[in-house]
């Protein structure tokens, strides 16, 4: 039996929040970083353990995020191959970095730093939507130069992921918008990076003894379920007014989490 330090009113509005988190990783992406925001404002969880517990859960939500994609023919190009292989290898060594540098981070930083990320993916989601995204660089993922740019991209975004305990695809879908990769392209891509990202991450955690396992499955299984009905969703409806109400909550959290 499964025993959570925490009472049942509180287990369950972490539940909730894991279905909606869900839902948000495979429709847009930047949906996993709920998870960690909960565990940080809601719980008396250290830092380190609660960026263990929640790169545990984005594991398998990974994997399933990338077989349903795998499935809907996003990944099925040499392109977006490459930018799965090329930005998930980069993204290991950034991951068991990032979770080594975490314990060296108090909770206030910590904070800090979740509000600041926060901040930044909500106000380039808003923007991306009212002014719409002009690549900055047009990334050719099948030559040197465009692999090169992806790995340093990919260690970059494995070393923050790691540190704060947010899903890849928190940071990696519009980071990879940004660079010219379509949106369903990009969401299915991180998916397969998250994979990586969240095993070395929690690995990591795990030898710290940061991870805990119960609080894990508990979140970890309505997250799964809410990543399966968002991949439907990303499919059936235009998700503009999800994402910008994505991005206002985002930046009003991030000062919330930042004091």
């Amino acid at each position: 039996m499964l025993e959570l330090p925490f009472d049942l009113a509180l287990t369950l509005v972490l539940i909730s929040i894991a279905f909606f988190s869900g839902i948000g990783i495979t429709t847009i992406g930047p949906g996993g970083i709920f998870v960690t925001i909960a565990l940080y404002s809601l719980t008396p969880l250290a830092s380190s353990q609660v960026a263990g517990t929640a790169h545990a859960t984005f594991v398998v939500t990974g994997l399933v995020g990338s077989v349903a994609y795998l499935h809907s023919g996003e990944m099925n190009t040499g392109e977006s191959r490459a930018i799965a292989v090329v930005l998930s290898a980069s993204s290991i060594v950034g991951a068991l970095a990032g979770a080594q540098l975490n314990r060296y981070v108090p909770r206030s930083l910590f904070g800090l730093l979740l509000g600041g990320v926060a901040m930044a993916v909500g106000g380039i989601i808003l923007y991306r939507e009212r002014r719409g995204f002009t690549p900055v660089y047009e990334l050719d993922p099948l030559r040197r130069r465009g692999q090169l740019a992806l790995g340093a991209l990919g260690l970059t975004l494995g070393i923050f992921s790691g540190l704060l305990g947010i899903g890849g695809p928190v940071l990696a879908v519009p980071a990879l918008v940004i660079v010219g990769v379509p949106m369903l392209l990009a969401v299915a891509a991180a998916q397969v990076q998250s994979i990586f990202i969240a095993a070395f991450a929690t690995t990591g955690y795990a030898v710290q003894g940061n991870v805990d396992l119960a609080l894990a499955v508990v979140i970890g299984t309505p997250l799964l379920l809410g990543v399966v009905v968002g991949w439907r969703v990303a499919h059936a409806i235009d998700p503009q007014r999800l994402k910008a109400a994505l991005g206002v909550v985002l930046l009003g959290v991030g000062p919330y989490l930042a004091l």
